[in-house]
């Protein structure tokens, strides 16, 4: 019999989940919502995006789909390493073995639908953009969404033989599990909050393509920059979200004056244009989960952000959710389809590894501290000469680890114990210079 599968939202997850479904035969039919409009037609410059990097994990996940690795390969550009600038001009090199793919989370979500589309017609696929999930009953297996593009605001209810929670940190999904016994959930917002920043790219010669580009303050400020496939360059800058200098921005030369004195590569970079955007974009601040659980009963299960948000400083967030997407792939292989089966092992068998990942995200990175900073390059780079002399006897670096391998992300938090522990202290104490 074929099932029905609800994937309420549409992001990087939502899509390649209803893509590894419907290629097992014709067991599913699938239905995705998403409460935003659709990215294939809303302008580009209005829509929701920001860069995002595929390492080795997130990569492993799309080529076990014919032709989609390839597709995302075609809007993206490859990264071979990261260039740290320090405020002397000079910068600091960390390159990698394995290249990482670099591009904006909208074109990656229309190059997933686009190929979704093509493959699959209404028969076993069916998408709804501009649908709010109000709510979910578990004892009926039914959801309702309201039609927010309709002028009546008309709801629909739809009913469920498998319902899919891909719907992001603050997920409509999860928020039912809280009724439900026994279901334990953290959620807090990490110390860091972040804007998105685009810089003229005409002319640029100082940021080389194929980098990441970072730049790190001792006040715990951290500007990453990369470059688009489109030509243009674009990222963020995160800071204490507590006592921040950002948000005592008030006009558009206080924040060409701000990239003068703490980033002057962005700032001979930033037109007035964008200094006045920059100022008029709303701090983001950014919601980490973690749950005891990711499935109710036998036919709800949560994926990505909705399960297992995490701070973007490793960017880990999207290839953990494309390896979530994976491995329950994986699960139905093993268990022969048997959803309820399926569901019960991915929290048994997935939360050890995320709620690592969730450590690894908050205490890889020290805030603050030149020596804790200068200790952590050091301690990069000497790991990568061992193993490349002695591949045998060292393991890579802890950031080769988790960017160019799969190894689960449990088995790296164990071999790293002692960084992060010391890196959690530091974080601790500079946190309270904050309040």
């Amino acid at each position: 019999m074929v099932k029905r599968v609800v994937i309420v939202g549409a992001g990087p997850s939502g899509v390649l989940l209803a893509h590894y479904l419907l290629r097992r035969d014709d067991r599913y039919y699938v239905e995705l919502y998403e409460r935003r409009s659709d990215p294939r037609t809303v302008a580009f410059s209005q829509s929701r995006t920001f860069p995002l990097v595929l390492n080795e994990r997130g990569m492993k996940a799309l080529s076990k789909l014919d032709g989609i690795l390839a597709a995302v390969k075609a809007v993206s550009l490859e990264s071979t390493g990261s260039l740290n600038h320090q405020k002397n001009g000079k910068t600091q090199l960390l390159g990698r073995r394995k290249p990482l793919l670099t591009l904006n989370r909208t074109q990656l979500v229309i190059t997933l639908l686009k190929t979704l589309t093509e493959q699959y017609n209404s028969d076993r696929l069916n998408i709804h953009f501009d649908h709010q999930c109000k709510e979910v009953d578990f004892e009926t297996k039914t959801v309702t969404f309201e039609n927010t593009a309709a002028n009546s605001r008309v709801e629909v209810t739809v009913d469920y033989d498998l319902l899919i929670g891909a719907d992001g940190a603050r997920s409509q999904v999860r928020e039912q599990f809280l009724s439900t016994k026994d279901f334990e959930l953290e959620q807090k917002y990490i110390p860091s909050a972040y804007k998105s920043i685009f810089v003229a790219s005409e002319g640029v010669t100082s940021l080389k393509p194929g980098y990441i580009h970072t730049w790190r303050a001792n006040n715990g400020i951290l500007a990453t920059l990369v470059h688009d496939i489109n030509g243009s360059i674009g990222g963020v800058v995160s800071f204490p979200h507590k006592n921040n200098t950002i948000a005592n921005l008030s006009t558009k030369e206080e924040v060409s004056q701000f990239f003068a004195d703490y980033f002057p590569e962005i700032a001979q970079l930033l037109p007035e244009s964008e200094a006045e955007a920059f100022l008029n974009r709303p701090i983001s601040t950014i919601l980490k989960i973690r749950c005891n659980r990711y499935h109710h009963g036998e036919s709800v299960l949560l994926i990505g952000d909705a399960a297992h948000a995490t701070s973007p400083s490793l960017g880990q967030g999207c290839n953990a959710s494309f390896e979530d997407v994976a491995f329950f792939d994986q699960l139905l292989d093993e268990y022969s389809d048997n959803i309820a089966e399926a569901i019960a092992q991915f929290t048994l068998r997935r939360k050890p590894d995320t709620h690592a990942l969730v450590e690894l995200s908050d205490y890889a990175f020290p805030l603050s501290g030149k020596l804790l900073f200068f200790e952590l390059f050091i301690r990069l780079r000497t790991a990568q000469f061992l193993h490349q002399l002695f591949p045998k006897y060292f393991s890579p670096s802890l950031f080769q680890l988790l960017s160019e391998t799969t190894t689960p992300y449990s088995e790296i938090l164990n071999s790293h114990q002692g960084w992060i522990s010391k890196v959690k202290q530091a974080n601790e104490k500079f946190l309270q210079t904050q309040h």
